[in-house]
């Protein structure tokens, strides 16, 4: 097993036929069970990289290893991202009519696992983030800190290896952006989860590991 979770290679991406250059030639690696925050101006990339990684986008040219895997080669991109990685957005994205612990069991429907496993992760998780008395609440029932990290417990139910975050902290108070970054530092000290969160706020990027920073489609750091 390689001890590199993530590896980009010369990643470029364009888009508008070309007019576009989102990145231009970044490489970069990252080892397994390490923090990793990557900072730097709006539109400089920093989300096309992340959309790259977890193979929700492909590369122009250029090429993602995940755990010395190329993405590119990969058969089934949903499987790997179903089993491998875990998403948390800026919005948590829930969806309205579900109940919490069933928008954290989401991601798990499609491996086959039974919905009582379903609710017995979605559970135990939402209790690990505070949510324990609002397991059977609607979304709408919830503040905004409170769907946030039902969003991240969402992103551990699979027990992913690697999670990506997109500005995790950017829409919600300072006291439940400090709860979710626990949840992260919890998730590579109990599970090994290696993370890469992008950030405009200094004080996140304090807590990782190593920074980057992209600049106009160049990495830095």
């Amino acid at each position: 097993m390689s001890d590199v979770a993530i590896r980009g290679v010369d990643l470029v991406k364009h888009y508008e036929h070309g007019l576009v250059k989102a990145l231009r030639g970044v490489s970069l690696s990252v080892a397994a069970g390490e923090r990793i925050a990557i900072t730097g101006p709006s539109g400089s990339g920093k989300t096309t990289l992340l959309h790259l990684i977890g193979a929700l986008d492909v590369p122009t040219s250029g090429r993602v290893e995940i755990f010395g895997e190329d993405v590119a080669a990969v058969r089934d991109v949903n499987h790997l991202r179903g089993r491998t990685l875990g998403f948390v957005f800026q919005l948590h994205h829930l969806i309205p009519n579900l109940r919490l612990w069933e928008n954290v069991a989401l991601p798990a429907h499609p491996l086959g696992i039974s919905r009582r496993e379903r609710r017995a992760r979605a559970v135990a998780l939402l209790e690990a983030v505070g949510l324990g008395a609002r397991v059977d609440f609607l979304p709408v029932k919830c503040s905004g800190g409170e769907r946030q990290r039902a969003a991240v417990a969402r992103a551990l139910v699979n027990e992913p290896r690697i999670l990506l975050a997109d500005e995790p902290t950017g829409s919600v108070d300072r006291a439940t952006g400090e709860s979710i970054l626990k949840l992260f530092e919890w998730a590579t000290e109990e599970r090994g989860v290696t993370s890469i969160t992008i950030t405009h706020n200094p004080e996140v990027a304090q807590r990782a590991d190593r920074t980057l920073e992209i600049v106009d489609g160049l990495l830095r750091g």
